[in-house]
């Protein structure tokens, strides 16, 4: 398993860098369009739908939807951010709530639903961060990773409290505020490294403390859907990794949230 893992990574970690950092306009929008159809491939498994051609129809259904998205520049599409915005309110309540609110989102339409106003804005945010330059969206990147590193080491050295047992029995509040803490650091350091002034530094750490928790969020609504289909990983599409889900499952909150929010639009 360890060996596979590393053989995805050494061919993955370049792909990705190369995809983010190394293309922009047209080719970025097309390489991120491809990396969303495939997580909206997992989404439909994750959604209840076992049938190939339900998949593929669901698949087609978010690439028309991209394409149409496409035709229109950052701008006139930002409005689906606050839609995004709003569905992962939704998201938290039944997040919260869990098991106990399994009922209002059981039915196949709303998971259905649910996975627009996750990947869809998803797309946008990354399109929206890399228009305003690589510098915002490599930031959002160390996030979220960042945030990921503090949270485990610090859960597994302090952890004690469950931050959702039903969810992830794994995670800890103690791993939260440790991910926030280390988020926090790199949005100290790339205020001071981008120059910004006192309130957009400020700013920019209440938005980081913001996102943060929301790319647990993230994590946590993938996690529960999991659990609810009896499924251990999204795909097996990134052998010994699991799947795309599994890969940028807290990007998915994070991204159009900070691309909603960023200070290089105040």
């Amino acid at each position: 398993m360890l060996k596979q893992r590393v053989i995805t990574a050494v061919w993955l970690a370049p792909l990705s860098l190369i995809g983010l950092f190394g293309l922009e306009g047209t080719p970025f929008a097309v390489f991120t369009a491809l990396v969303l159809l495939l997580a909206g491939w997992e989404w439909s498994r994750l959604a209840g739908l076992d049938s190939t051609r339900q998949r593929g129809g669901c698949v087609l259904g978010l690439g028309a939807a991209l394409l149409l998205l496409g035709w229109l520049d950052a701008d006139r599409a930002s409005w689906l951010l606050l839609f995004g915005g709003v569905g992962w309110l939704a998201n938290l309540y039944w997040v919260t709530g869990y098991p106990e609110r399994v009922a209002q989102w059981r039915p196949l339409w709303v998971r259905l639903a649910m996975g627009a106003w996750v990947l869809v804005p998803t797309w946008v945010g990354f399109n929206v961060l890399r228009e305003a330059g690589a510098a915002w969206l490599l930031f959002v990147l160390l996030l979220v990773w960042g945030a990921d590193i503090g949270a485990y080491f610090v859960g597994r050295a302090l952890g004690r409290r469950k931050l959702a047992p039903s969810v992830s029995p794994g995670k800890s509040w103690e791993g939260v505020a440790g991910g926030v803490l280390v988020s926090s650091l790199l949005a100290v350091a790339f205020a001071s490294w981008q120059s910004l002034s006192l309130g957009a530094g400020l700013g920019l750490l209440a938005v980081t403390v913001i996102v943060t928790l929301a790319s647990v969020l993230g994590d946590l609504l993938e996690s529960m859907l999991k659990r609810f289909r009896g499924l251990k990983d999204s795909s097996q599409l990134l052998p010994g990794h699991g799947g795309i889900l599994d890969r940028i499952d807290s990007l998915t909150a994070a991204v159009p949230l900070f691309a909603l929010l960023y200070p290089g639009g105040w």
